[in-house]
């Protein structure tokens, strides 16, 4: 009897564990099957689904005329898929062929067991329609997009480039990519457990956005002649570089920047020839980098006697000169301890304010930088906007580089009233003459335009730049007009003058450090009409060989530019100018 009740008792402790059991799967599974059914069918339709991304087709650039500097190409992305192929050997033998790339290397992705294999991006679309033409089971060729630019060279290092993901890395292109990047689109694909597509299924299709349209203010044919003049006076005076920048003055819209040596926008990872094939990767990274680089803002100089243009205009604003007032010049003037020499080492003699900026006499503007003092000097360094940065839309922007105001002393003082011992880029020193000049509002040079859209080409957006600040007031901007005119009709400026036409400008020569190195920069901007400016230009020549002064070197350069942009402008002749 005991054995027998303790049967009973073992018996009923199974029965209930199995009966816990068995209630225990029934709510599982009616847990997995009505409360948590979602989350399971995603992961069955994860595990039977393929996406294919469909690239957007980027944005165009075009031109202030509707020019297209920057498109796309079509292309090709050659993948593999494992579980699909059914011939390897001859998938592999194929693209080998067909891609030229070595057959250990197909054959690793082919082999390779995982969802989807990329072979190649960038094929050529003749290239890929062949390789869809043998029908290979497990080989996909899918339409992509490559950029594409039309004058290669041209304006690079202000448009910029795209790399293999079609994003941008540098210039308008990365500046503006919200706008040019467009939003991808999806192929979704059905497939069986071994993952190989069931040809009885429809492909869900999720089309691609394309990217809006980004007009800038570059106008292709004055960047070509502008180009084309950079490239002429680098080679007659084997110069390390030549910057130019045209803009109008009173908007700030830049029409042409170039930066010469430009590169090849469509081989932007190819350095140029001659270029010595044993360095490392980090040394050629280091000279892509700067064969990038946009010397207009990226970099900074001293300006030289160009900024004499701001001394001048703050002197007068402030009252502390007039245009009649004179100063003598015996070649050189004594700071300090310091004899501070003119570039006319016999001096000029007696000179009014007027001659003195004519002449470009740096006695005359130390003078008058002592007579202005550190405090008002600083005072318009930041009223015209020299402190900050100019706002270009263009990455990497440099800002200006100064003494602080209590480390200034007479000599430091000097020595900036002509433009030494202080950095600002190209970019800024071009802007701040074109305010001074304008009738005294500060401009933000810049490219980006409006924004279109790539499909009805209706205008989305004009890209605005803020209310132009008075810097200046409209009579000492006037008399600047007026004395730069003379600079080019009587002064340094000479070789500036175009029959027919009021330009005004100034020269500038200034010295790289170390001085030792005895490297110069040969300068000018120029402006016309004189009397209402309507378009400025400046030409740097980074280290000339022999004559380096501006007004012999760089001056012609912008006047054989006016002769030609002129007329394209509209801007006509005067029969007495």
């Amino acid at each position: 009897m005991r054995n027998k009740t303790y049967n009973k008792k073992k018996m009923l402790v199974v029965f209930l564990s199995a009966l816990l059991m068995i209630f225990f799967l029934i709510a599982r599974l009616v847990y997995l099957m009505i409360f948590d059914a979602a989350y399971y069918q995603q992961k069955a339709k994860t595990l039977h689904e393929r996406e294919r991304e469909i690239k957007a087709a980027r944005g165009e650039i075009i031109d202030r005329n509707g020019k297209v500097l920057a498109t796309n190409k079509a292309v090709c992305t050659i993948s593999v898929i494992h579980s699909q192929i059914t011939d390897p050997e001859r998938v592999i033998q194929v693209l080998a062929d067909e891609l030229g790339i070595e057959k250990e290397m197909i054959r690793k992705r082919v082999e390779k067991v995982s969802s989807r294999e990329k072979i190649k991006t960038n094929v050529e679309k003749e290239t890929g329609d062949r390789i869809r033409a043998y029908e290979l089971d497990g080989v996909k060729v899918d339409e992509d997009f490559k950029r594409y630019y039309p004058y290669g060279n041209l304006a690079s290092k202000v448009l910029g480039f795209t790399g293999g993901d079609n994003q941008g890395i540098i210039g308008l292109e990365v500046k503006y990519e919200n706008y040019l990047k467009g939003v991808n689109g999806m192929i979704l694909t059905t497939t069986d457990a071994r993952g190989i597509e069931l040809a009885d299924t429809l492909e869900d299709r999720v089309e691609p956005v394309s990217g809006d349209t980004l007009q800038v203010s570059l106008d292709y044919n004055i960047q070509e002649y502008a180009q084309q003049a950079a490239e002429k006076v680098m080679e007659e005076k084997q110069a390390d570089a030549v910057v130019i920048l045209i803009l109008n003055p009173k908007t700030g819209e830049i029409y042409a920047c170039v930066n010469a040596p430009e590169f090849d926008l469509n081989a932007p990872f190819t350095l140029p020839e001659g270029t010595d094939a044993a360095l490392n990767d980090e040394e050629k990274q280091a000279m892509l980098n700067q064969m990038w680089r946009n010397r207009s803002i990226n970099d900074t100089y001293e300006p030289g006697s160009i900024f004499k243009v701001f001394t001048a205009s703050a002197a007068l604003e402030e009252g502390v000169v007039k245009e009649e007032d004179t100063f003598y010049c015996p070649g050189y003037k004594l700071v300090e301890d310091r004899r501070i020499r003119c570039a006319r080492t016999t001096g000029h003699g007696s000179e009014t304010f007027v001659q003195g900026v004519q002449n470009s006499c740096n006695p005359v503007f130390i003078e008058v930088g002592m007579r202005l003092g550190t405090e008002n000097f600083y005072k318009y360094f930041e009223k015209f906007g020299l402190m900050g940065k100019t706002g270009v839309d263009l990455p990497g922007e440099a800002a200006t580089i100064m003494h602080k105001k209590e480390n200034v002393g007479q000599v430091e003082l000097a020595t900036m009233s002509f433009g030494q011992s202080f950095q600002v880029t190209p970019m800024q020193m071009a802007t701040t003459v074109c305010s001074l000049v304008n009738g005294g509002k500060r401009i933000t040079p810049h490219f980006g335009v409006a924004v279109y859209d790539a499909e009805s080409g209706e205008k989305e957006e004009t890209i605005s730049y803020g209310k132009r600040k008075r810097i200046l007031s409209k009579e000492t901007s006037e008399k600047m007009r007026k004395i730069l005119e003379t600079v080019v009709s009587e002064g340094g400026g000479k070789k500036a003058q175009i029959e027919g036409y009021r330009i005004g400008g100034k020269t500038a020569t200034s010295q790289t450090l170390p001085r030792s190195a005895n490297r110069y920069i040969g300068s000018f901007i120029g402006f016309a009409p004189a009397g209402d400016p309507q378009v400025a230009a400046m030409a740097i020549i980074y280290n000339p060989q022999g004559i380096y002064y501006g007004g012999t070197i760089a001056a012609p350069v912008v006047r054989d530019i006016f002769d030609n942009i002129l007329p394209y402008l509209g801007i006509e002749r005067e029969e007495n100018p």
